[in-house]
């Protein structure tokens, strides 16, 4: 199963749209957007897929949010997510409260952590959980998005 992972979207519908060409063209079953989505035009493109979300540092309007995700059946986990996907625990957060990303991470619960706020995709090891930040979609020097295969936890983080 493989599985995207975008953040920092910012209400950039035609980055997110690029983004979205992507995601189709690898066949992902699901996506989880760790947060700064920016906007509910934002969501709308995310429609075809189950995707989950979580808030970030400058998405104000949570409930309109919340709203815009349950209209087209998607899933709004508020400022934390976890899901469990083929024998994998993942959580996913957008970063900007850096010490629970911290203890998210050093906890060992989660085999993948997710999450977004740098704006640099990073790809790394804290013992056995796997690490992912995908990257951005605006103001990035590079906008990128991961794909993850699972349950085999490769990543590959591509151009958008």
């Amino acid at each position: 199963m493989q599985i995207g992972i975008v953040s920092d979207t910012h209400g950039q519908v035609e980055f997110t749209r690029a983004a979205v060409r992507m995601l189709e063209s690898f066949e992902v079953e699901q996506v989880i957007h760790c947060g700064d989505i920016g906007s509910t035009a934002i969501i709308d493109l995310f429609a075809p897929w189950p995707t989950h979300y979580v808030v970030g540092n400058v998405d104000f309007d949570h409930q309109q949010l919340q709203e815009a995700a349950a209209a087209v059946g998607h899933t709004f986990h508020g400022l934390f997510g976890e899901l469990s996907l083929d024998d994998r625990k993942i959580a996913f957060l957008h970063g900007h409260d850096e010490a629970r990303l911290a203890a998210t991470i050093e906890s060992g619960d989660y085999d993948l952590v997710c999450h977004g706020h740098t704006h640099k995709a990073a790809n790394y090891l804290v013992g056995s959980t796997r690490v992912l930040n995908p990257g951005a979609l605006y103001r990035a020097s590079r906008h990128t998005i991961a794909i993850v295969d699972l349950p085999q936890l490769e990543v590959n983080i591509v151009p958008a």
